[in-house]
C-alpha cells in the first residue's frame, strides 16, 4: 500500500469572523502516524477536513507527495477517512460496505472480492463478511470502517476519533490492534482525538492545538515530559502548576517563593535562556513524580510541602490522592501501592519531590 507524505503551508480556515484554524504549517513523514491533539473546538478536525478536501481554507495549500490538491475534490485525493461514527451502511452486509468504495471507483469485478478478503483479513475480521453491522460489536463494526478504508489502498488514511463510541476497555485493545495494524502496513496515518493518552500511546509525533494554532509539536516523551507553554503542561497528562518568583540561585538550583508561600528548588532549564533572578515563572511537577511520607524523620528530600488528605482514590496499580495545603490541591499519584499504607481523608502527610522534577516555563 502507497504511504503518502503530506505537507500544510499557512492554512487558514474562516466561519464569519472566527478562524477555526489559522497560521498551521505541518509536514507529515510518509509511514508516520501523525496525532492532531486538542480539546473540543480548537480546529483538529476542521484540519483533517481540509486534508480530506471536504472543507476549503480560506488561506494556503495542502500538499500530497509534493503536488498542491488544495483546490481538488476529495475523490481523487484518494485518502481514506474513517468517521467518528463509523457511517456504516445498515442494509448492507459487512462485504458489501467494505466493496462500495471500490465499486464507485469502478474496480473490475473480478479485482473486488479478493480485495475485500484482504482487507477484511487485516483487520482480523474473516468470516463475518455475510452479517450486517447490526450483527456486529462496536469494535467489530470499527474495523469494518477501517477495512472499508483500507480496501481503496489509500495514500493517507485519516482518523477523526474513531474510538469514541467504544467502552474503556475496548478502546486500550483498538489502540494496540491499530498500532501494529498501522507499522505493519506502513501507511502514512493522521489522527485526531482530544485523549492525551491515546495520543501517546499511538504516535510518532504530535501536534498539540487550542484556540485554532499548533502551541506544540514534538515526539510523544518530548510532549509530556518538556511543555512550552501552560496550556500543554496542563492538558497533556495531570500537572499541578505553581505560579511563583526566582529568588536566587544557589548550588545550582533555583530557589522559588509560589504565590501560596511554597519555597521550592528546581534544577535550572537547559541553555543560555536560563530564567534569573526575580523573574516570575510558572513551574510544573507531575503527581507521578511526587511521594507522600508521614514522618519528618523520613529521608529528606529538597522539596517538602506538608499538608492534609482531601482525598484518594485506589486504583489498584495506583492511587489518586488531592493533598491540600495553604488552601490548594495538589494531585499526587502513587503507583506500585502494594505493601504501601494507604492514607485516607484527613490524615497529615507531607509531599516530597525532587528538583530535578521540577519544570520551568516562562509566565
Amino acid at each position: 500500500m502507497p504511504a503518502g507524505q503530506v505537507r500544510l503551508e499557512n492554512i487558514g480556515k474562516r466561519y464569519g469572523e472566527i478562524w477555526a484554524v489559522r497560521h498551521v504549517d505541518l509536514e507529515i513523514a510518509k509511514g508516520e502516524f501523525y496525532t492532531l491533539l486538542g480539546p473540543s473546538g480548537c480546529g483538529k478536525t476542521t484540519l483533517l477536513r481540509t486534508i480530506a478536501g471536504f472543507v476549503s481554507p480560506d488561506e494556503g495549500a495542502v500538499f500530497l507527495d509534493g503536488d498542491s490538491v488544495t483546490h481538488m475534490p476529495p475523490w481523487r485525493r484518494n485518502l481514506g477517512m474513517v468517521f467518528q461514527n463509523y457511517a456504516l451502511w445498515p442494509h448492507m452486509t459487512v462485504f458489501d460496505n467494505v466493496a462500495f468504495g471500490l465499486k464507485e471507483r469502478k474496480i473490475p469485478r473480478r479485482e473486488i472480492a479478493p480485495r475485500v478478503m484482504e482487507a477484511l483479513e487485516q483487520v482480523g475480521l474473516k468470516g463475518t463478511e455475510g452479517r450486517r453491522p447490526s450483527q456486529l460489536s462496536g469494535g467489530q463494526q470499527q474495523r469494518v470502517a477501517l477495512a472499508r478504508t483500507l480496501v481503496i489502498q489509500p495514500r493517507v488514511l485519516l482518523l477523526d476519533e474513531p474510538l469514541s463510541n467504544l467502552d474503556a476497555k475496548l478502546r486500550q485493545e483498538m489502540r494496540i490492534e491499530l498500532l501494529k495494524l498501522q507499522r505493519d502496513i506502513g501507511l502514512t496515518t493522521l489522527y485526531v482525538t482530544h485523549d492525551q493518552e491515546e495520543a501517546l500511546t499511538l504516535s510518532t509525533r504530535i501536534a498539540v492545538m487550542n484556540f485554532g494554532k499548533v502551541v506544540q509539536e514534538g515526539k510523544p516523551r518530548e510532549i509530556y515530559e518538556s511543555p512550552r507553554e501552560r496550556f500543554v503542561a496542563d492538558f497533556v497528562g495531570k500537572s499541578n502548576l505553581f505560579s511563583g518568583t526566582i529568588i536566587r540561585s544557589l548550588d545550582g538550583l533555583l530557589e522559588i517563593h509560589t504565590e501560596e508561600g511554597f519555597e521550592i528548588k528546581a534544577a535550572p532549564p537547559p541553555g543560555d535562556q536560563s530564567p534569573r533572578e526575580s523573574h516570575k515563572v510558572l513551574l510544573y511537577v507531575r503527581p507521578e513524580a511526587i511521594e507522600l511520607v508521614e514522618s519528618v524523620d523520613e529521608p529528606p528530600k529538597l522539596n517538602r510541602i506538608t499538608g492534609r488528605v482531601a482525598a484518594s482514590a485506589y486504583q489498584g496499580s495506583l492511587v489518586e490522592y488531592e493533598i491540600e495545603s495553604a488552601e490548594r490541591i495538589i494531585k499526587v499519584n502513587e503507583t506500585n501501592p502494594k505493601g504501601k499504607p494507604l492514607f485516607q481523608r484527613g490524615d497529615e502527610i507531607t509531599v516530597t519531590f525532587a528538583a530535578e522534577d521540577v519544570g520551568i516555563l516562562s509566565e
